[in-house]
This record gives C-alpha cells, sequence and structure tokens, in this order.
C-alpha cells in the first residue's frame, strides 16, 4: 500500500529501509523522500517503520489506514 503518495513510497519500501538499519524519521526522509512533501503520510510512515522494527513473532496486524488530508 501507498504510504506516501507525494513521492509514491510504499509500506514494502519502507519495511526494505528498516531493514537495513533505519530508525528514524529523519534517515527515513534522507532514503526515501518520505514525509518530504506535505507530510501528511508522516504518522503512517512512523508507524510501518516502527512495525518493521518488532520481531516477527510479536508483531501485531496492523489496524487499516485510512488516507485523511492535513487541513491547509
Amino acid at each position: 500500500m501507498y504510504v506516501c503518495i507525494c513521492n509514491a513510497i510504499t509500506e514494502d519500501e519502507i519495511r526494505a529501509v528498516a531493514q537495513s538499519g533505519v530508525r528514524d524519521l529523519w534517515t527515513l526522509q534522507k532514503e526515501l523522500g518520505v514525509a518530504a512533501g506535505c507530510g501528511t503520510c508522516k504518522e503512517s510512515a512512523m508507524q510501518v517503520l516502527k512495525e518493521a522494527e518488532q520481531p516477527h513473532a510479536t508483531r501485531m496486524p496492523a489496524e487499516p489506514r485510512m488516507y485523511s488530508p492535513s487541513a491547509a
């Protein structure tokens, strides 16, 4: 699923950089450009990053996330 619409970044791409050691938003922005535009995806991107850090045995299924544009 797309997390960052502005830069067409998917959950799988975030998980891949998490496996390479990315653990914070600043590095995630540097690596992928996520949340570097409008910033609406910041919380969702961090949730995917956090889930990717958890061992597979303890990972809980994620609740469906809905896109909600920020109020300008």
